[in-house]
């Protein structure tokens, strides 16, 4: 089923047209039910008062970003778009299709990402009708089959990347790629909606988050991650320091056989990368003794 414009004319004549057959029934049965009724005038009135029935039954209203979808004894005859008061096909049925830009916010699904973690996901969704016939004919209430499609999108695009990212191998995650999660979401919300008429504007991740079971375990995942890396930084300057000592020590023509070197690599070392600040000790002695 696809969308096409439903015939329909000014309403405001047919309003007219029909308050005057209005004033001229009640005229011709007041006139013709006297004591000897005239046929004539209430077979007038009879045909007034039908053609009173058709033009009421033909007026339609469509407010602003709002449209009416009608049908005609079983048969889809178009959608009127343009706001107004319009007349339209008599004795049809006319359904309101909102065309406003809606928000959709999924609830707090709990989901096992691609490393069978249970994670806590939602996200909102922006989106407007753009084929009133599709969502009023091709699914059943499209806002609920919004509202499912977009759950089942969000627990397939959850299960697919992990949370984090815990090595280097894996470059995409849920936490460190958002954007680009949202934008995969948008794509397949897209696919799957395109069947009720709906258009997505945006889509946005609103929370996400370890679930509580091991919320606590993670966050120790991370924090000490987070150290190894800091550590591995560490190490990497504090080599780079002790190199660049010795290479100062031989330019300026102090010369330290192995074992000085070595012993100055150790107290550096220890000196740089430790958590607290060295304490220096004054050897009296040599290394020898």
């Amino acid at each position: 089923m696809k969308e096409r414009k439903a015939w329909h004319m000014n309403g405001f004549t047919v309003l007219l047209l029909s308050l005057l057959f209005l004033v001229g029934l009640i005229f011709s049965f007041a006139a013709g039910s006297g004591d000897t009724p005239n046929i004539l005038l209430i077979v007038l009135g009879i045909i007034q008062a039908v053609l009173f029935l058709i033009g009421m039954t033909s007026l339609t209203i469509v407010h602003p970003n709002e449209s009416k979808v009608i049908t005609f004894f079983g048969k889809y005859k178009g959608t009127v778009l343009d706001s107004g008061l319009w007349m339209v096909i008599p004795f049809s049925s006319k359904k309101k299709v909102s065309l406003k830009v809606r928000n959709f916010n999924s609830q707090q699904l709990k989901v096992n990402d691609a490393e069978g973690n249970p994670v806590e996901i939602a996200a909102v969704v922006v989106f407007k009708v753009v084929d009133t016939a599709k969502a009023s004919f091709d699914v059943d209430q499209y806002e609920k089959f919004v509202e499912i499609q977009s759950e089942t999108a969000v627990r397939h695009i959850a299960a697919q990347h992990p949370y984090d990212t815990f090595s280097e191998d894996q470059k995409f995650s849920l936490r460190g790629n958002a954007d680009d999660v949202a934008g995969e979401l948008m794509i397949e919300l897209q696919n799957r909606l395109e069947l009720a008429g709906v258009h997505i504007l945006e889509t946005r991740l609103t929370h996400l988050a370890y679930a509580q079971e091991i919320a606590s375990a993670m966050l120790q995942r991370q924090q000490a991650t987070a150290i190894v890396a800091a550590r591995h930084k560490i190490v990497e300057g504090a080599v780079g320091m002790v190199e660049m000592a010795l290479r100062q020590l031989e330019e300026k023509g102090i010369s330290l056989d192995s074992e000085r070197r070595a012993a100055m690599t150790n107290n550096l070392m220890v000196a740089i990368v430790s958590d607290k600040g060295a304490t220096p000790v004054i050897n009296a002695g040599t290394l020898y003794t």
